[in-house]
Formats: C-alpha cells, sequence, structure tokens
C-alpha cells in the first residue's frame, strides 16, 4: 500500500514553457554580441554612448559564467578594438603625458597678437649730437634717461676706446623692454663720416700740387686735414737750399708725397718739392729724389743762379773775399810772408780778389 506521495511526479502538459530553467533575455549571448554591435555604432553617432555600450557589453561578458575566460578576453578587446576605430583622432596636445609643442611659425604667429596687445612704450625724443664728441653724446644721453651704447661706424668696426676721441656720425633709439635705448655710430676725431654706417671713411685725396706755389699748396694740403706741422718743404735739387721760411712761399712745387690721387689721413706727412721758378723742375732720368743738381761750374756747392761768382772756387755767395784758409797765388808786392798775403802764402789774405790791392 502506497502513501499518497510515493508515486511518479506527475509530468507537465506537453506545449507548457519551462520559466524557471529560462535565463532572462540580457543574460543570452545574443544580447551580449548585440551590446558589443551596438559599441560602434553608438560610437559613430556619439562618443559618450559608444563608451556605455563598451561598459555594458564587458559586464555582461565577463558575468557569463559559461563563457571560458580566454573568449572573454577575445571578445574585450574585439569591443575595445571597434569603438576605437569609429572615435575621432583626439588632438596631440590632449593625449595623456604630451605637452603641446606647436610649430615655430605658429608660435611666431601667436606671438604677434600679444605684442600687440601690449601698449607701446614711450620713447622720449634724443637731442642731434651728430658731428659733436661721443663723450658729450653720451653723457647727455645717460642724463637724459636712456641706456647708451656706441660702435664703431667704419668699415673696420674696431673697438670705441676713450669717448673724447670720436665723433658722431649715426644715431637712433630704440627700446630694451626696461628702458630706452640710444645707439651711436662713431668715427676717430678728424675722419670724415661715411656715406652709411659701415661703410668705408671717405678719406680726402691728395690733389695734383705740381707747379703750384708753396702757399697755395701749403693751404690746400692743409685744407685736407693734415695737421700744418705735418707740411714739410724740401730742395727739388740736391745742390738747392731753401731761402729762409716766408722767402720761398712763391717758389713751385716739383714733386709731392703722397702723390695725386692717394687717400691721406690726418696723422700723414706730406712732402712737396720746391724749386725757384726761374729754374723750372728736374726732367727726365734727372728727376725729384734721382740726385738732380742745378748747374755749379766752379763745383764750390753753390748752384750758378746763387753764386755771385760762378768761376771761383774759393769766393762765394758767403765768403765774397774768398774762404778763410784757401790760400792763394802772390801779389804785385814782395816775396812771401808780407803781412797782406801777396807773398803766396798759403793764408787767407784780404788782398786777394779785391781790387784794393
Amino acid at each position: 500500500m502506497s502513501g499518497p506521495h510515493s508515486g511518479p511526479a506527475p509530468s507537465k502538459a506537453p506545449g507548457v514553457p519551462d520559466t524557471e530553467a529560462r535565463p532572462a533575455w540580457w543574460r543570452t549571448n545574443a544580447a551580449r554580441l548585440g551590446l558589443i554591435a551596438a559599441v560602434p555604432v553608438l560610437g559613430l553617432l556619439e562618443p559618450p554612448l559608444g563608451g556605455a555600450a563598451l561598459i555594458a557589453a564587458l559586464v555582461a561578458v565577463w558575468r557569463a559564467k559559461a563563457w571560458p575566460k580566454a573568449g572573454k578576453v577575445v571578445t574585450t578587446v574585439a569591443a575595445m578594438a571597434l569603438l576605437g576605430a569609429v572615435l575621432p583622432d583626439r588632438p596631440k596636445d590632449a593625449a595623456a603625458g604630451d605637452a603641446p609643442r606647436p610649430p615655430r611659425a605658429k608660435a611666431a604667429a601667436t606671438a604677434v597678437p600679444t605684442a600687440k596687445s601690449s601698449p607701446t612704450p614711450t620713447i622720449p625724443p634724443l637731442a642731434d649730437y651728430r658731428g659733436q664728441s661721443l663723450e658729450t653724446a653720451f653723457d647727455q644721453a645717460r642724463k637724459a634717461g636712456f641706456l647708451v651704447h656706441q660702435h664703431d661706424a667704419s668699415e673696420k668696426d674696431g673697438f670705441v676706446r676713450g669717448r673724447s676721441r670720436w665723433t658722431v656720425c649715426f644715431q637712433r633709439t630704440g627700446w630694451d623692454g626696461r628702458q630706452p635705448t640710444a645707439e651711436f655710430g662713431v668715427v676717430l676725431n678728424g675722419s670724415p663720416c661715411p656715406q652709411r654706417d659701415g661703410d668705408p671713411v671717405p678719406w680726402p685725396k691728395m690733389p695734383d700740387l705740381v707747379w703750384k706755389t708753396w702757399r697755395t699748396a701749403h693751404t690746400e694740403v692743409a685744407a685736407l686735414g693734415v695737421r700744418p706741422d705735418r707740411i714739410k718743404a724740401r730742395a727739388a735739387y740736391l745742390n738747392d737750399t731753401l731761402p729762409d721760411e716766408g722767402e720761398y712761399d712763391d717758389w713751385r712745387v716739383c714733386a709731392h708725397d703722397p702723390a695725386a690721387g692717394v687717400a691721406v689721413q690726418p696723422d700723414d706727412y706730406a712732402e712737396l718739392r720746391l724749386t725757384a721758378e726761374k729754374n723750372g723742375c728736374p726732367e727726365g732720368d734727372r728727376g725729384v729724389g734721382t740726385g738732380a743738381r742745378l748747374p755749379d761750374r766752379d763745383e764750390d756747392g753753390d748752384p750758378d743762379y746763387r753764386d755771385p761768382y760762378p768761376g771761383d772756387r774759393n769766393r762765394t755767395s758767403a765768403f765774397p773775399n774768398g774762404r778763410p784758409g784757401s790760400g792763394g797765388s802772390g801779389g804785385s808786392g814782395g816775396s812771401g810772408g808780407s803781412s797782406d798775403g801777396s807773398g803766396g802764402g798759403s793764408g787767407w789774405s784780404p788782398c786777394r780778389h779785391t781790387r784794393w790791392c
């Protein structure tokens, strides 16, 4: 005899769904695959939606107990790759660890608005110091509030030492971010200014002075800036001598050094070779500087035009009665030894070559 519960369990009627064994829809493989497929679609529409779909898909995949671990990893990588393929490229400066590196051209372009936005500094007026001493310009500009710089304005671009030795040729003002600046281009005192800053100094050229008088030539050379004490006069002929200063003003120039066309500076020497106008200048191979001499018939060292006794070697312009110790022949008196020298001694005689003896 059996009890009320001893018989087999009654079976379910055919056609009735087994609701207790079927999982929820969002736990099915179809739902998981649908979430993975929705990741790139939503990522194209809105990146945040794609990210949310990726998170939901990963939760669904990793909570599936029936999926092996390797399958979960592959699915995760695939889902992330799908989302990354549809997301727009991120700016370089937004990437983690990347500092913004704008190109040089862009940096220069962005610097211009900054300069324009800053107020333009007001530079005070600077007096005109061109032609004045650098020492004066430097002191006055400093007192006016300028930061002063200077440079050699010639092509040499030398070192400027001793402000009192330099003259201002060019000047300009600027701003160094803190105070106004003044820049002076200078040349050594006595030098002409270049046409432009940095050009060669246009030193004057020696003119052609041949056959000009000493007075005229001296004036022209001094006008070039040569100091008067450096202008020297010399005789053009080897056996000629200059008269006292002031007495050869009308003598003529036969040659000069520097020659015509040569640049002349203030510290240069100028030598002018002179001759009396009636003598003319040496010519040909007996020119100036080759030992040219004036005629000297008695060969006493005095040229004939200066010698009142050109035929007598013992009588010169300095010793018209005969040079001391020159001796002489006997006169009309007795034998030698007389006090007047007529006896033919070797001493000097005041009667010799005169009409009184």
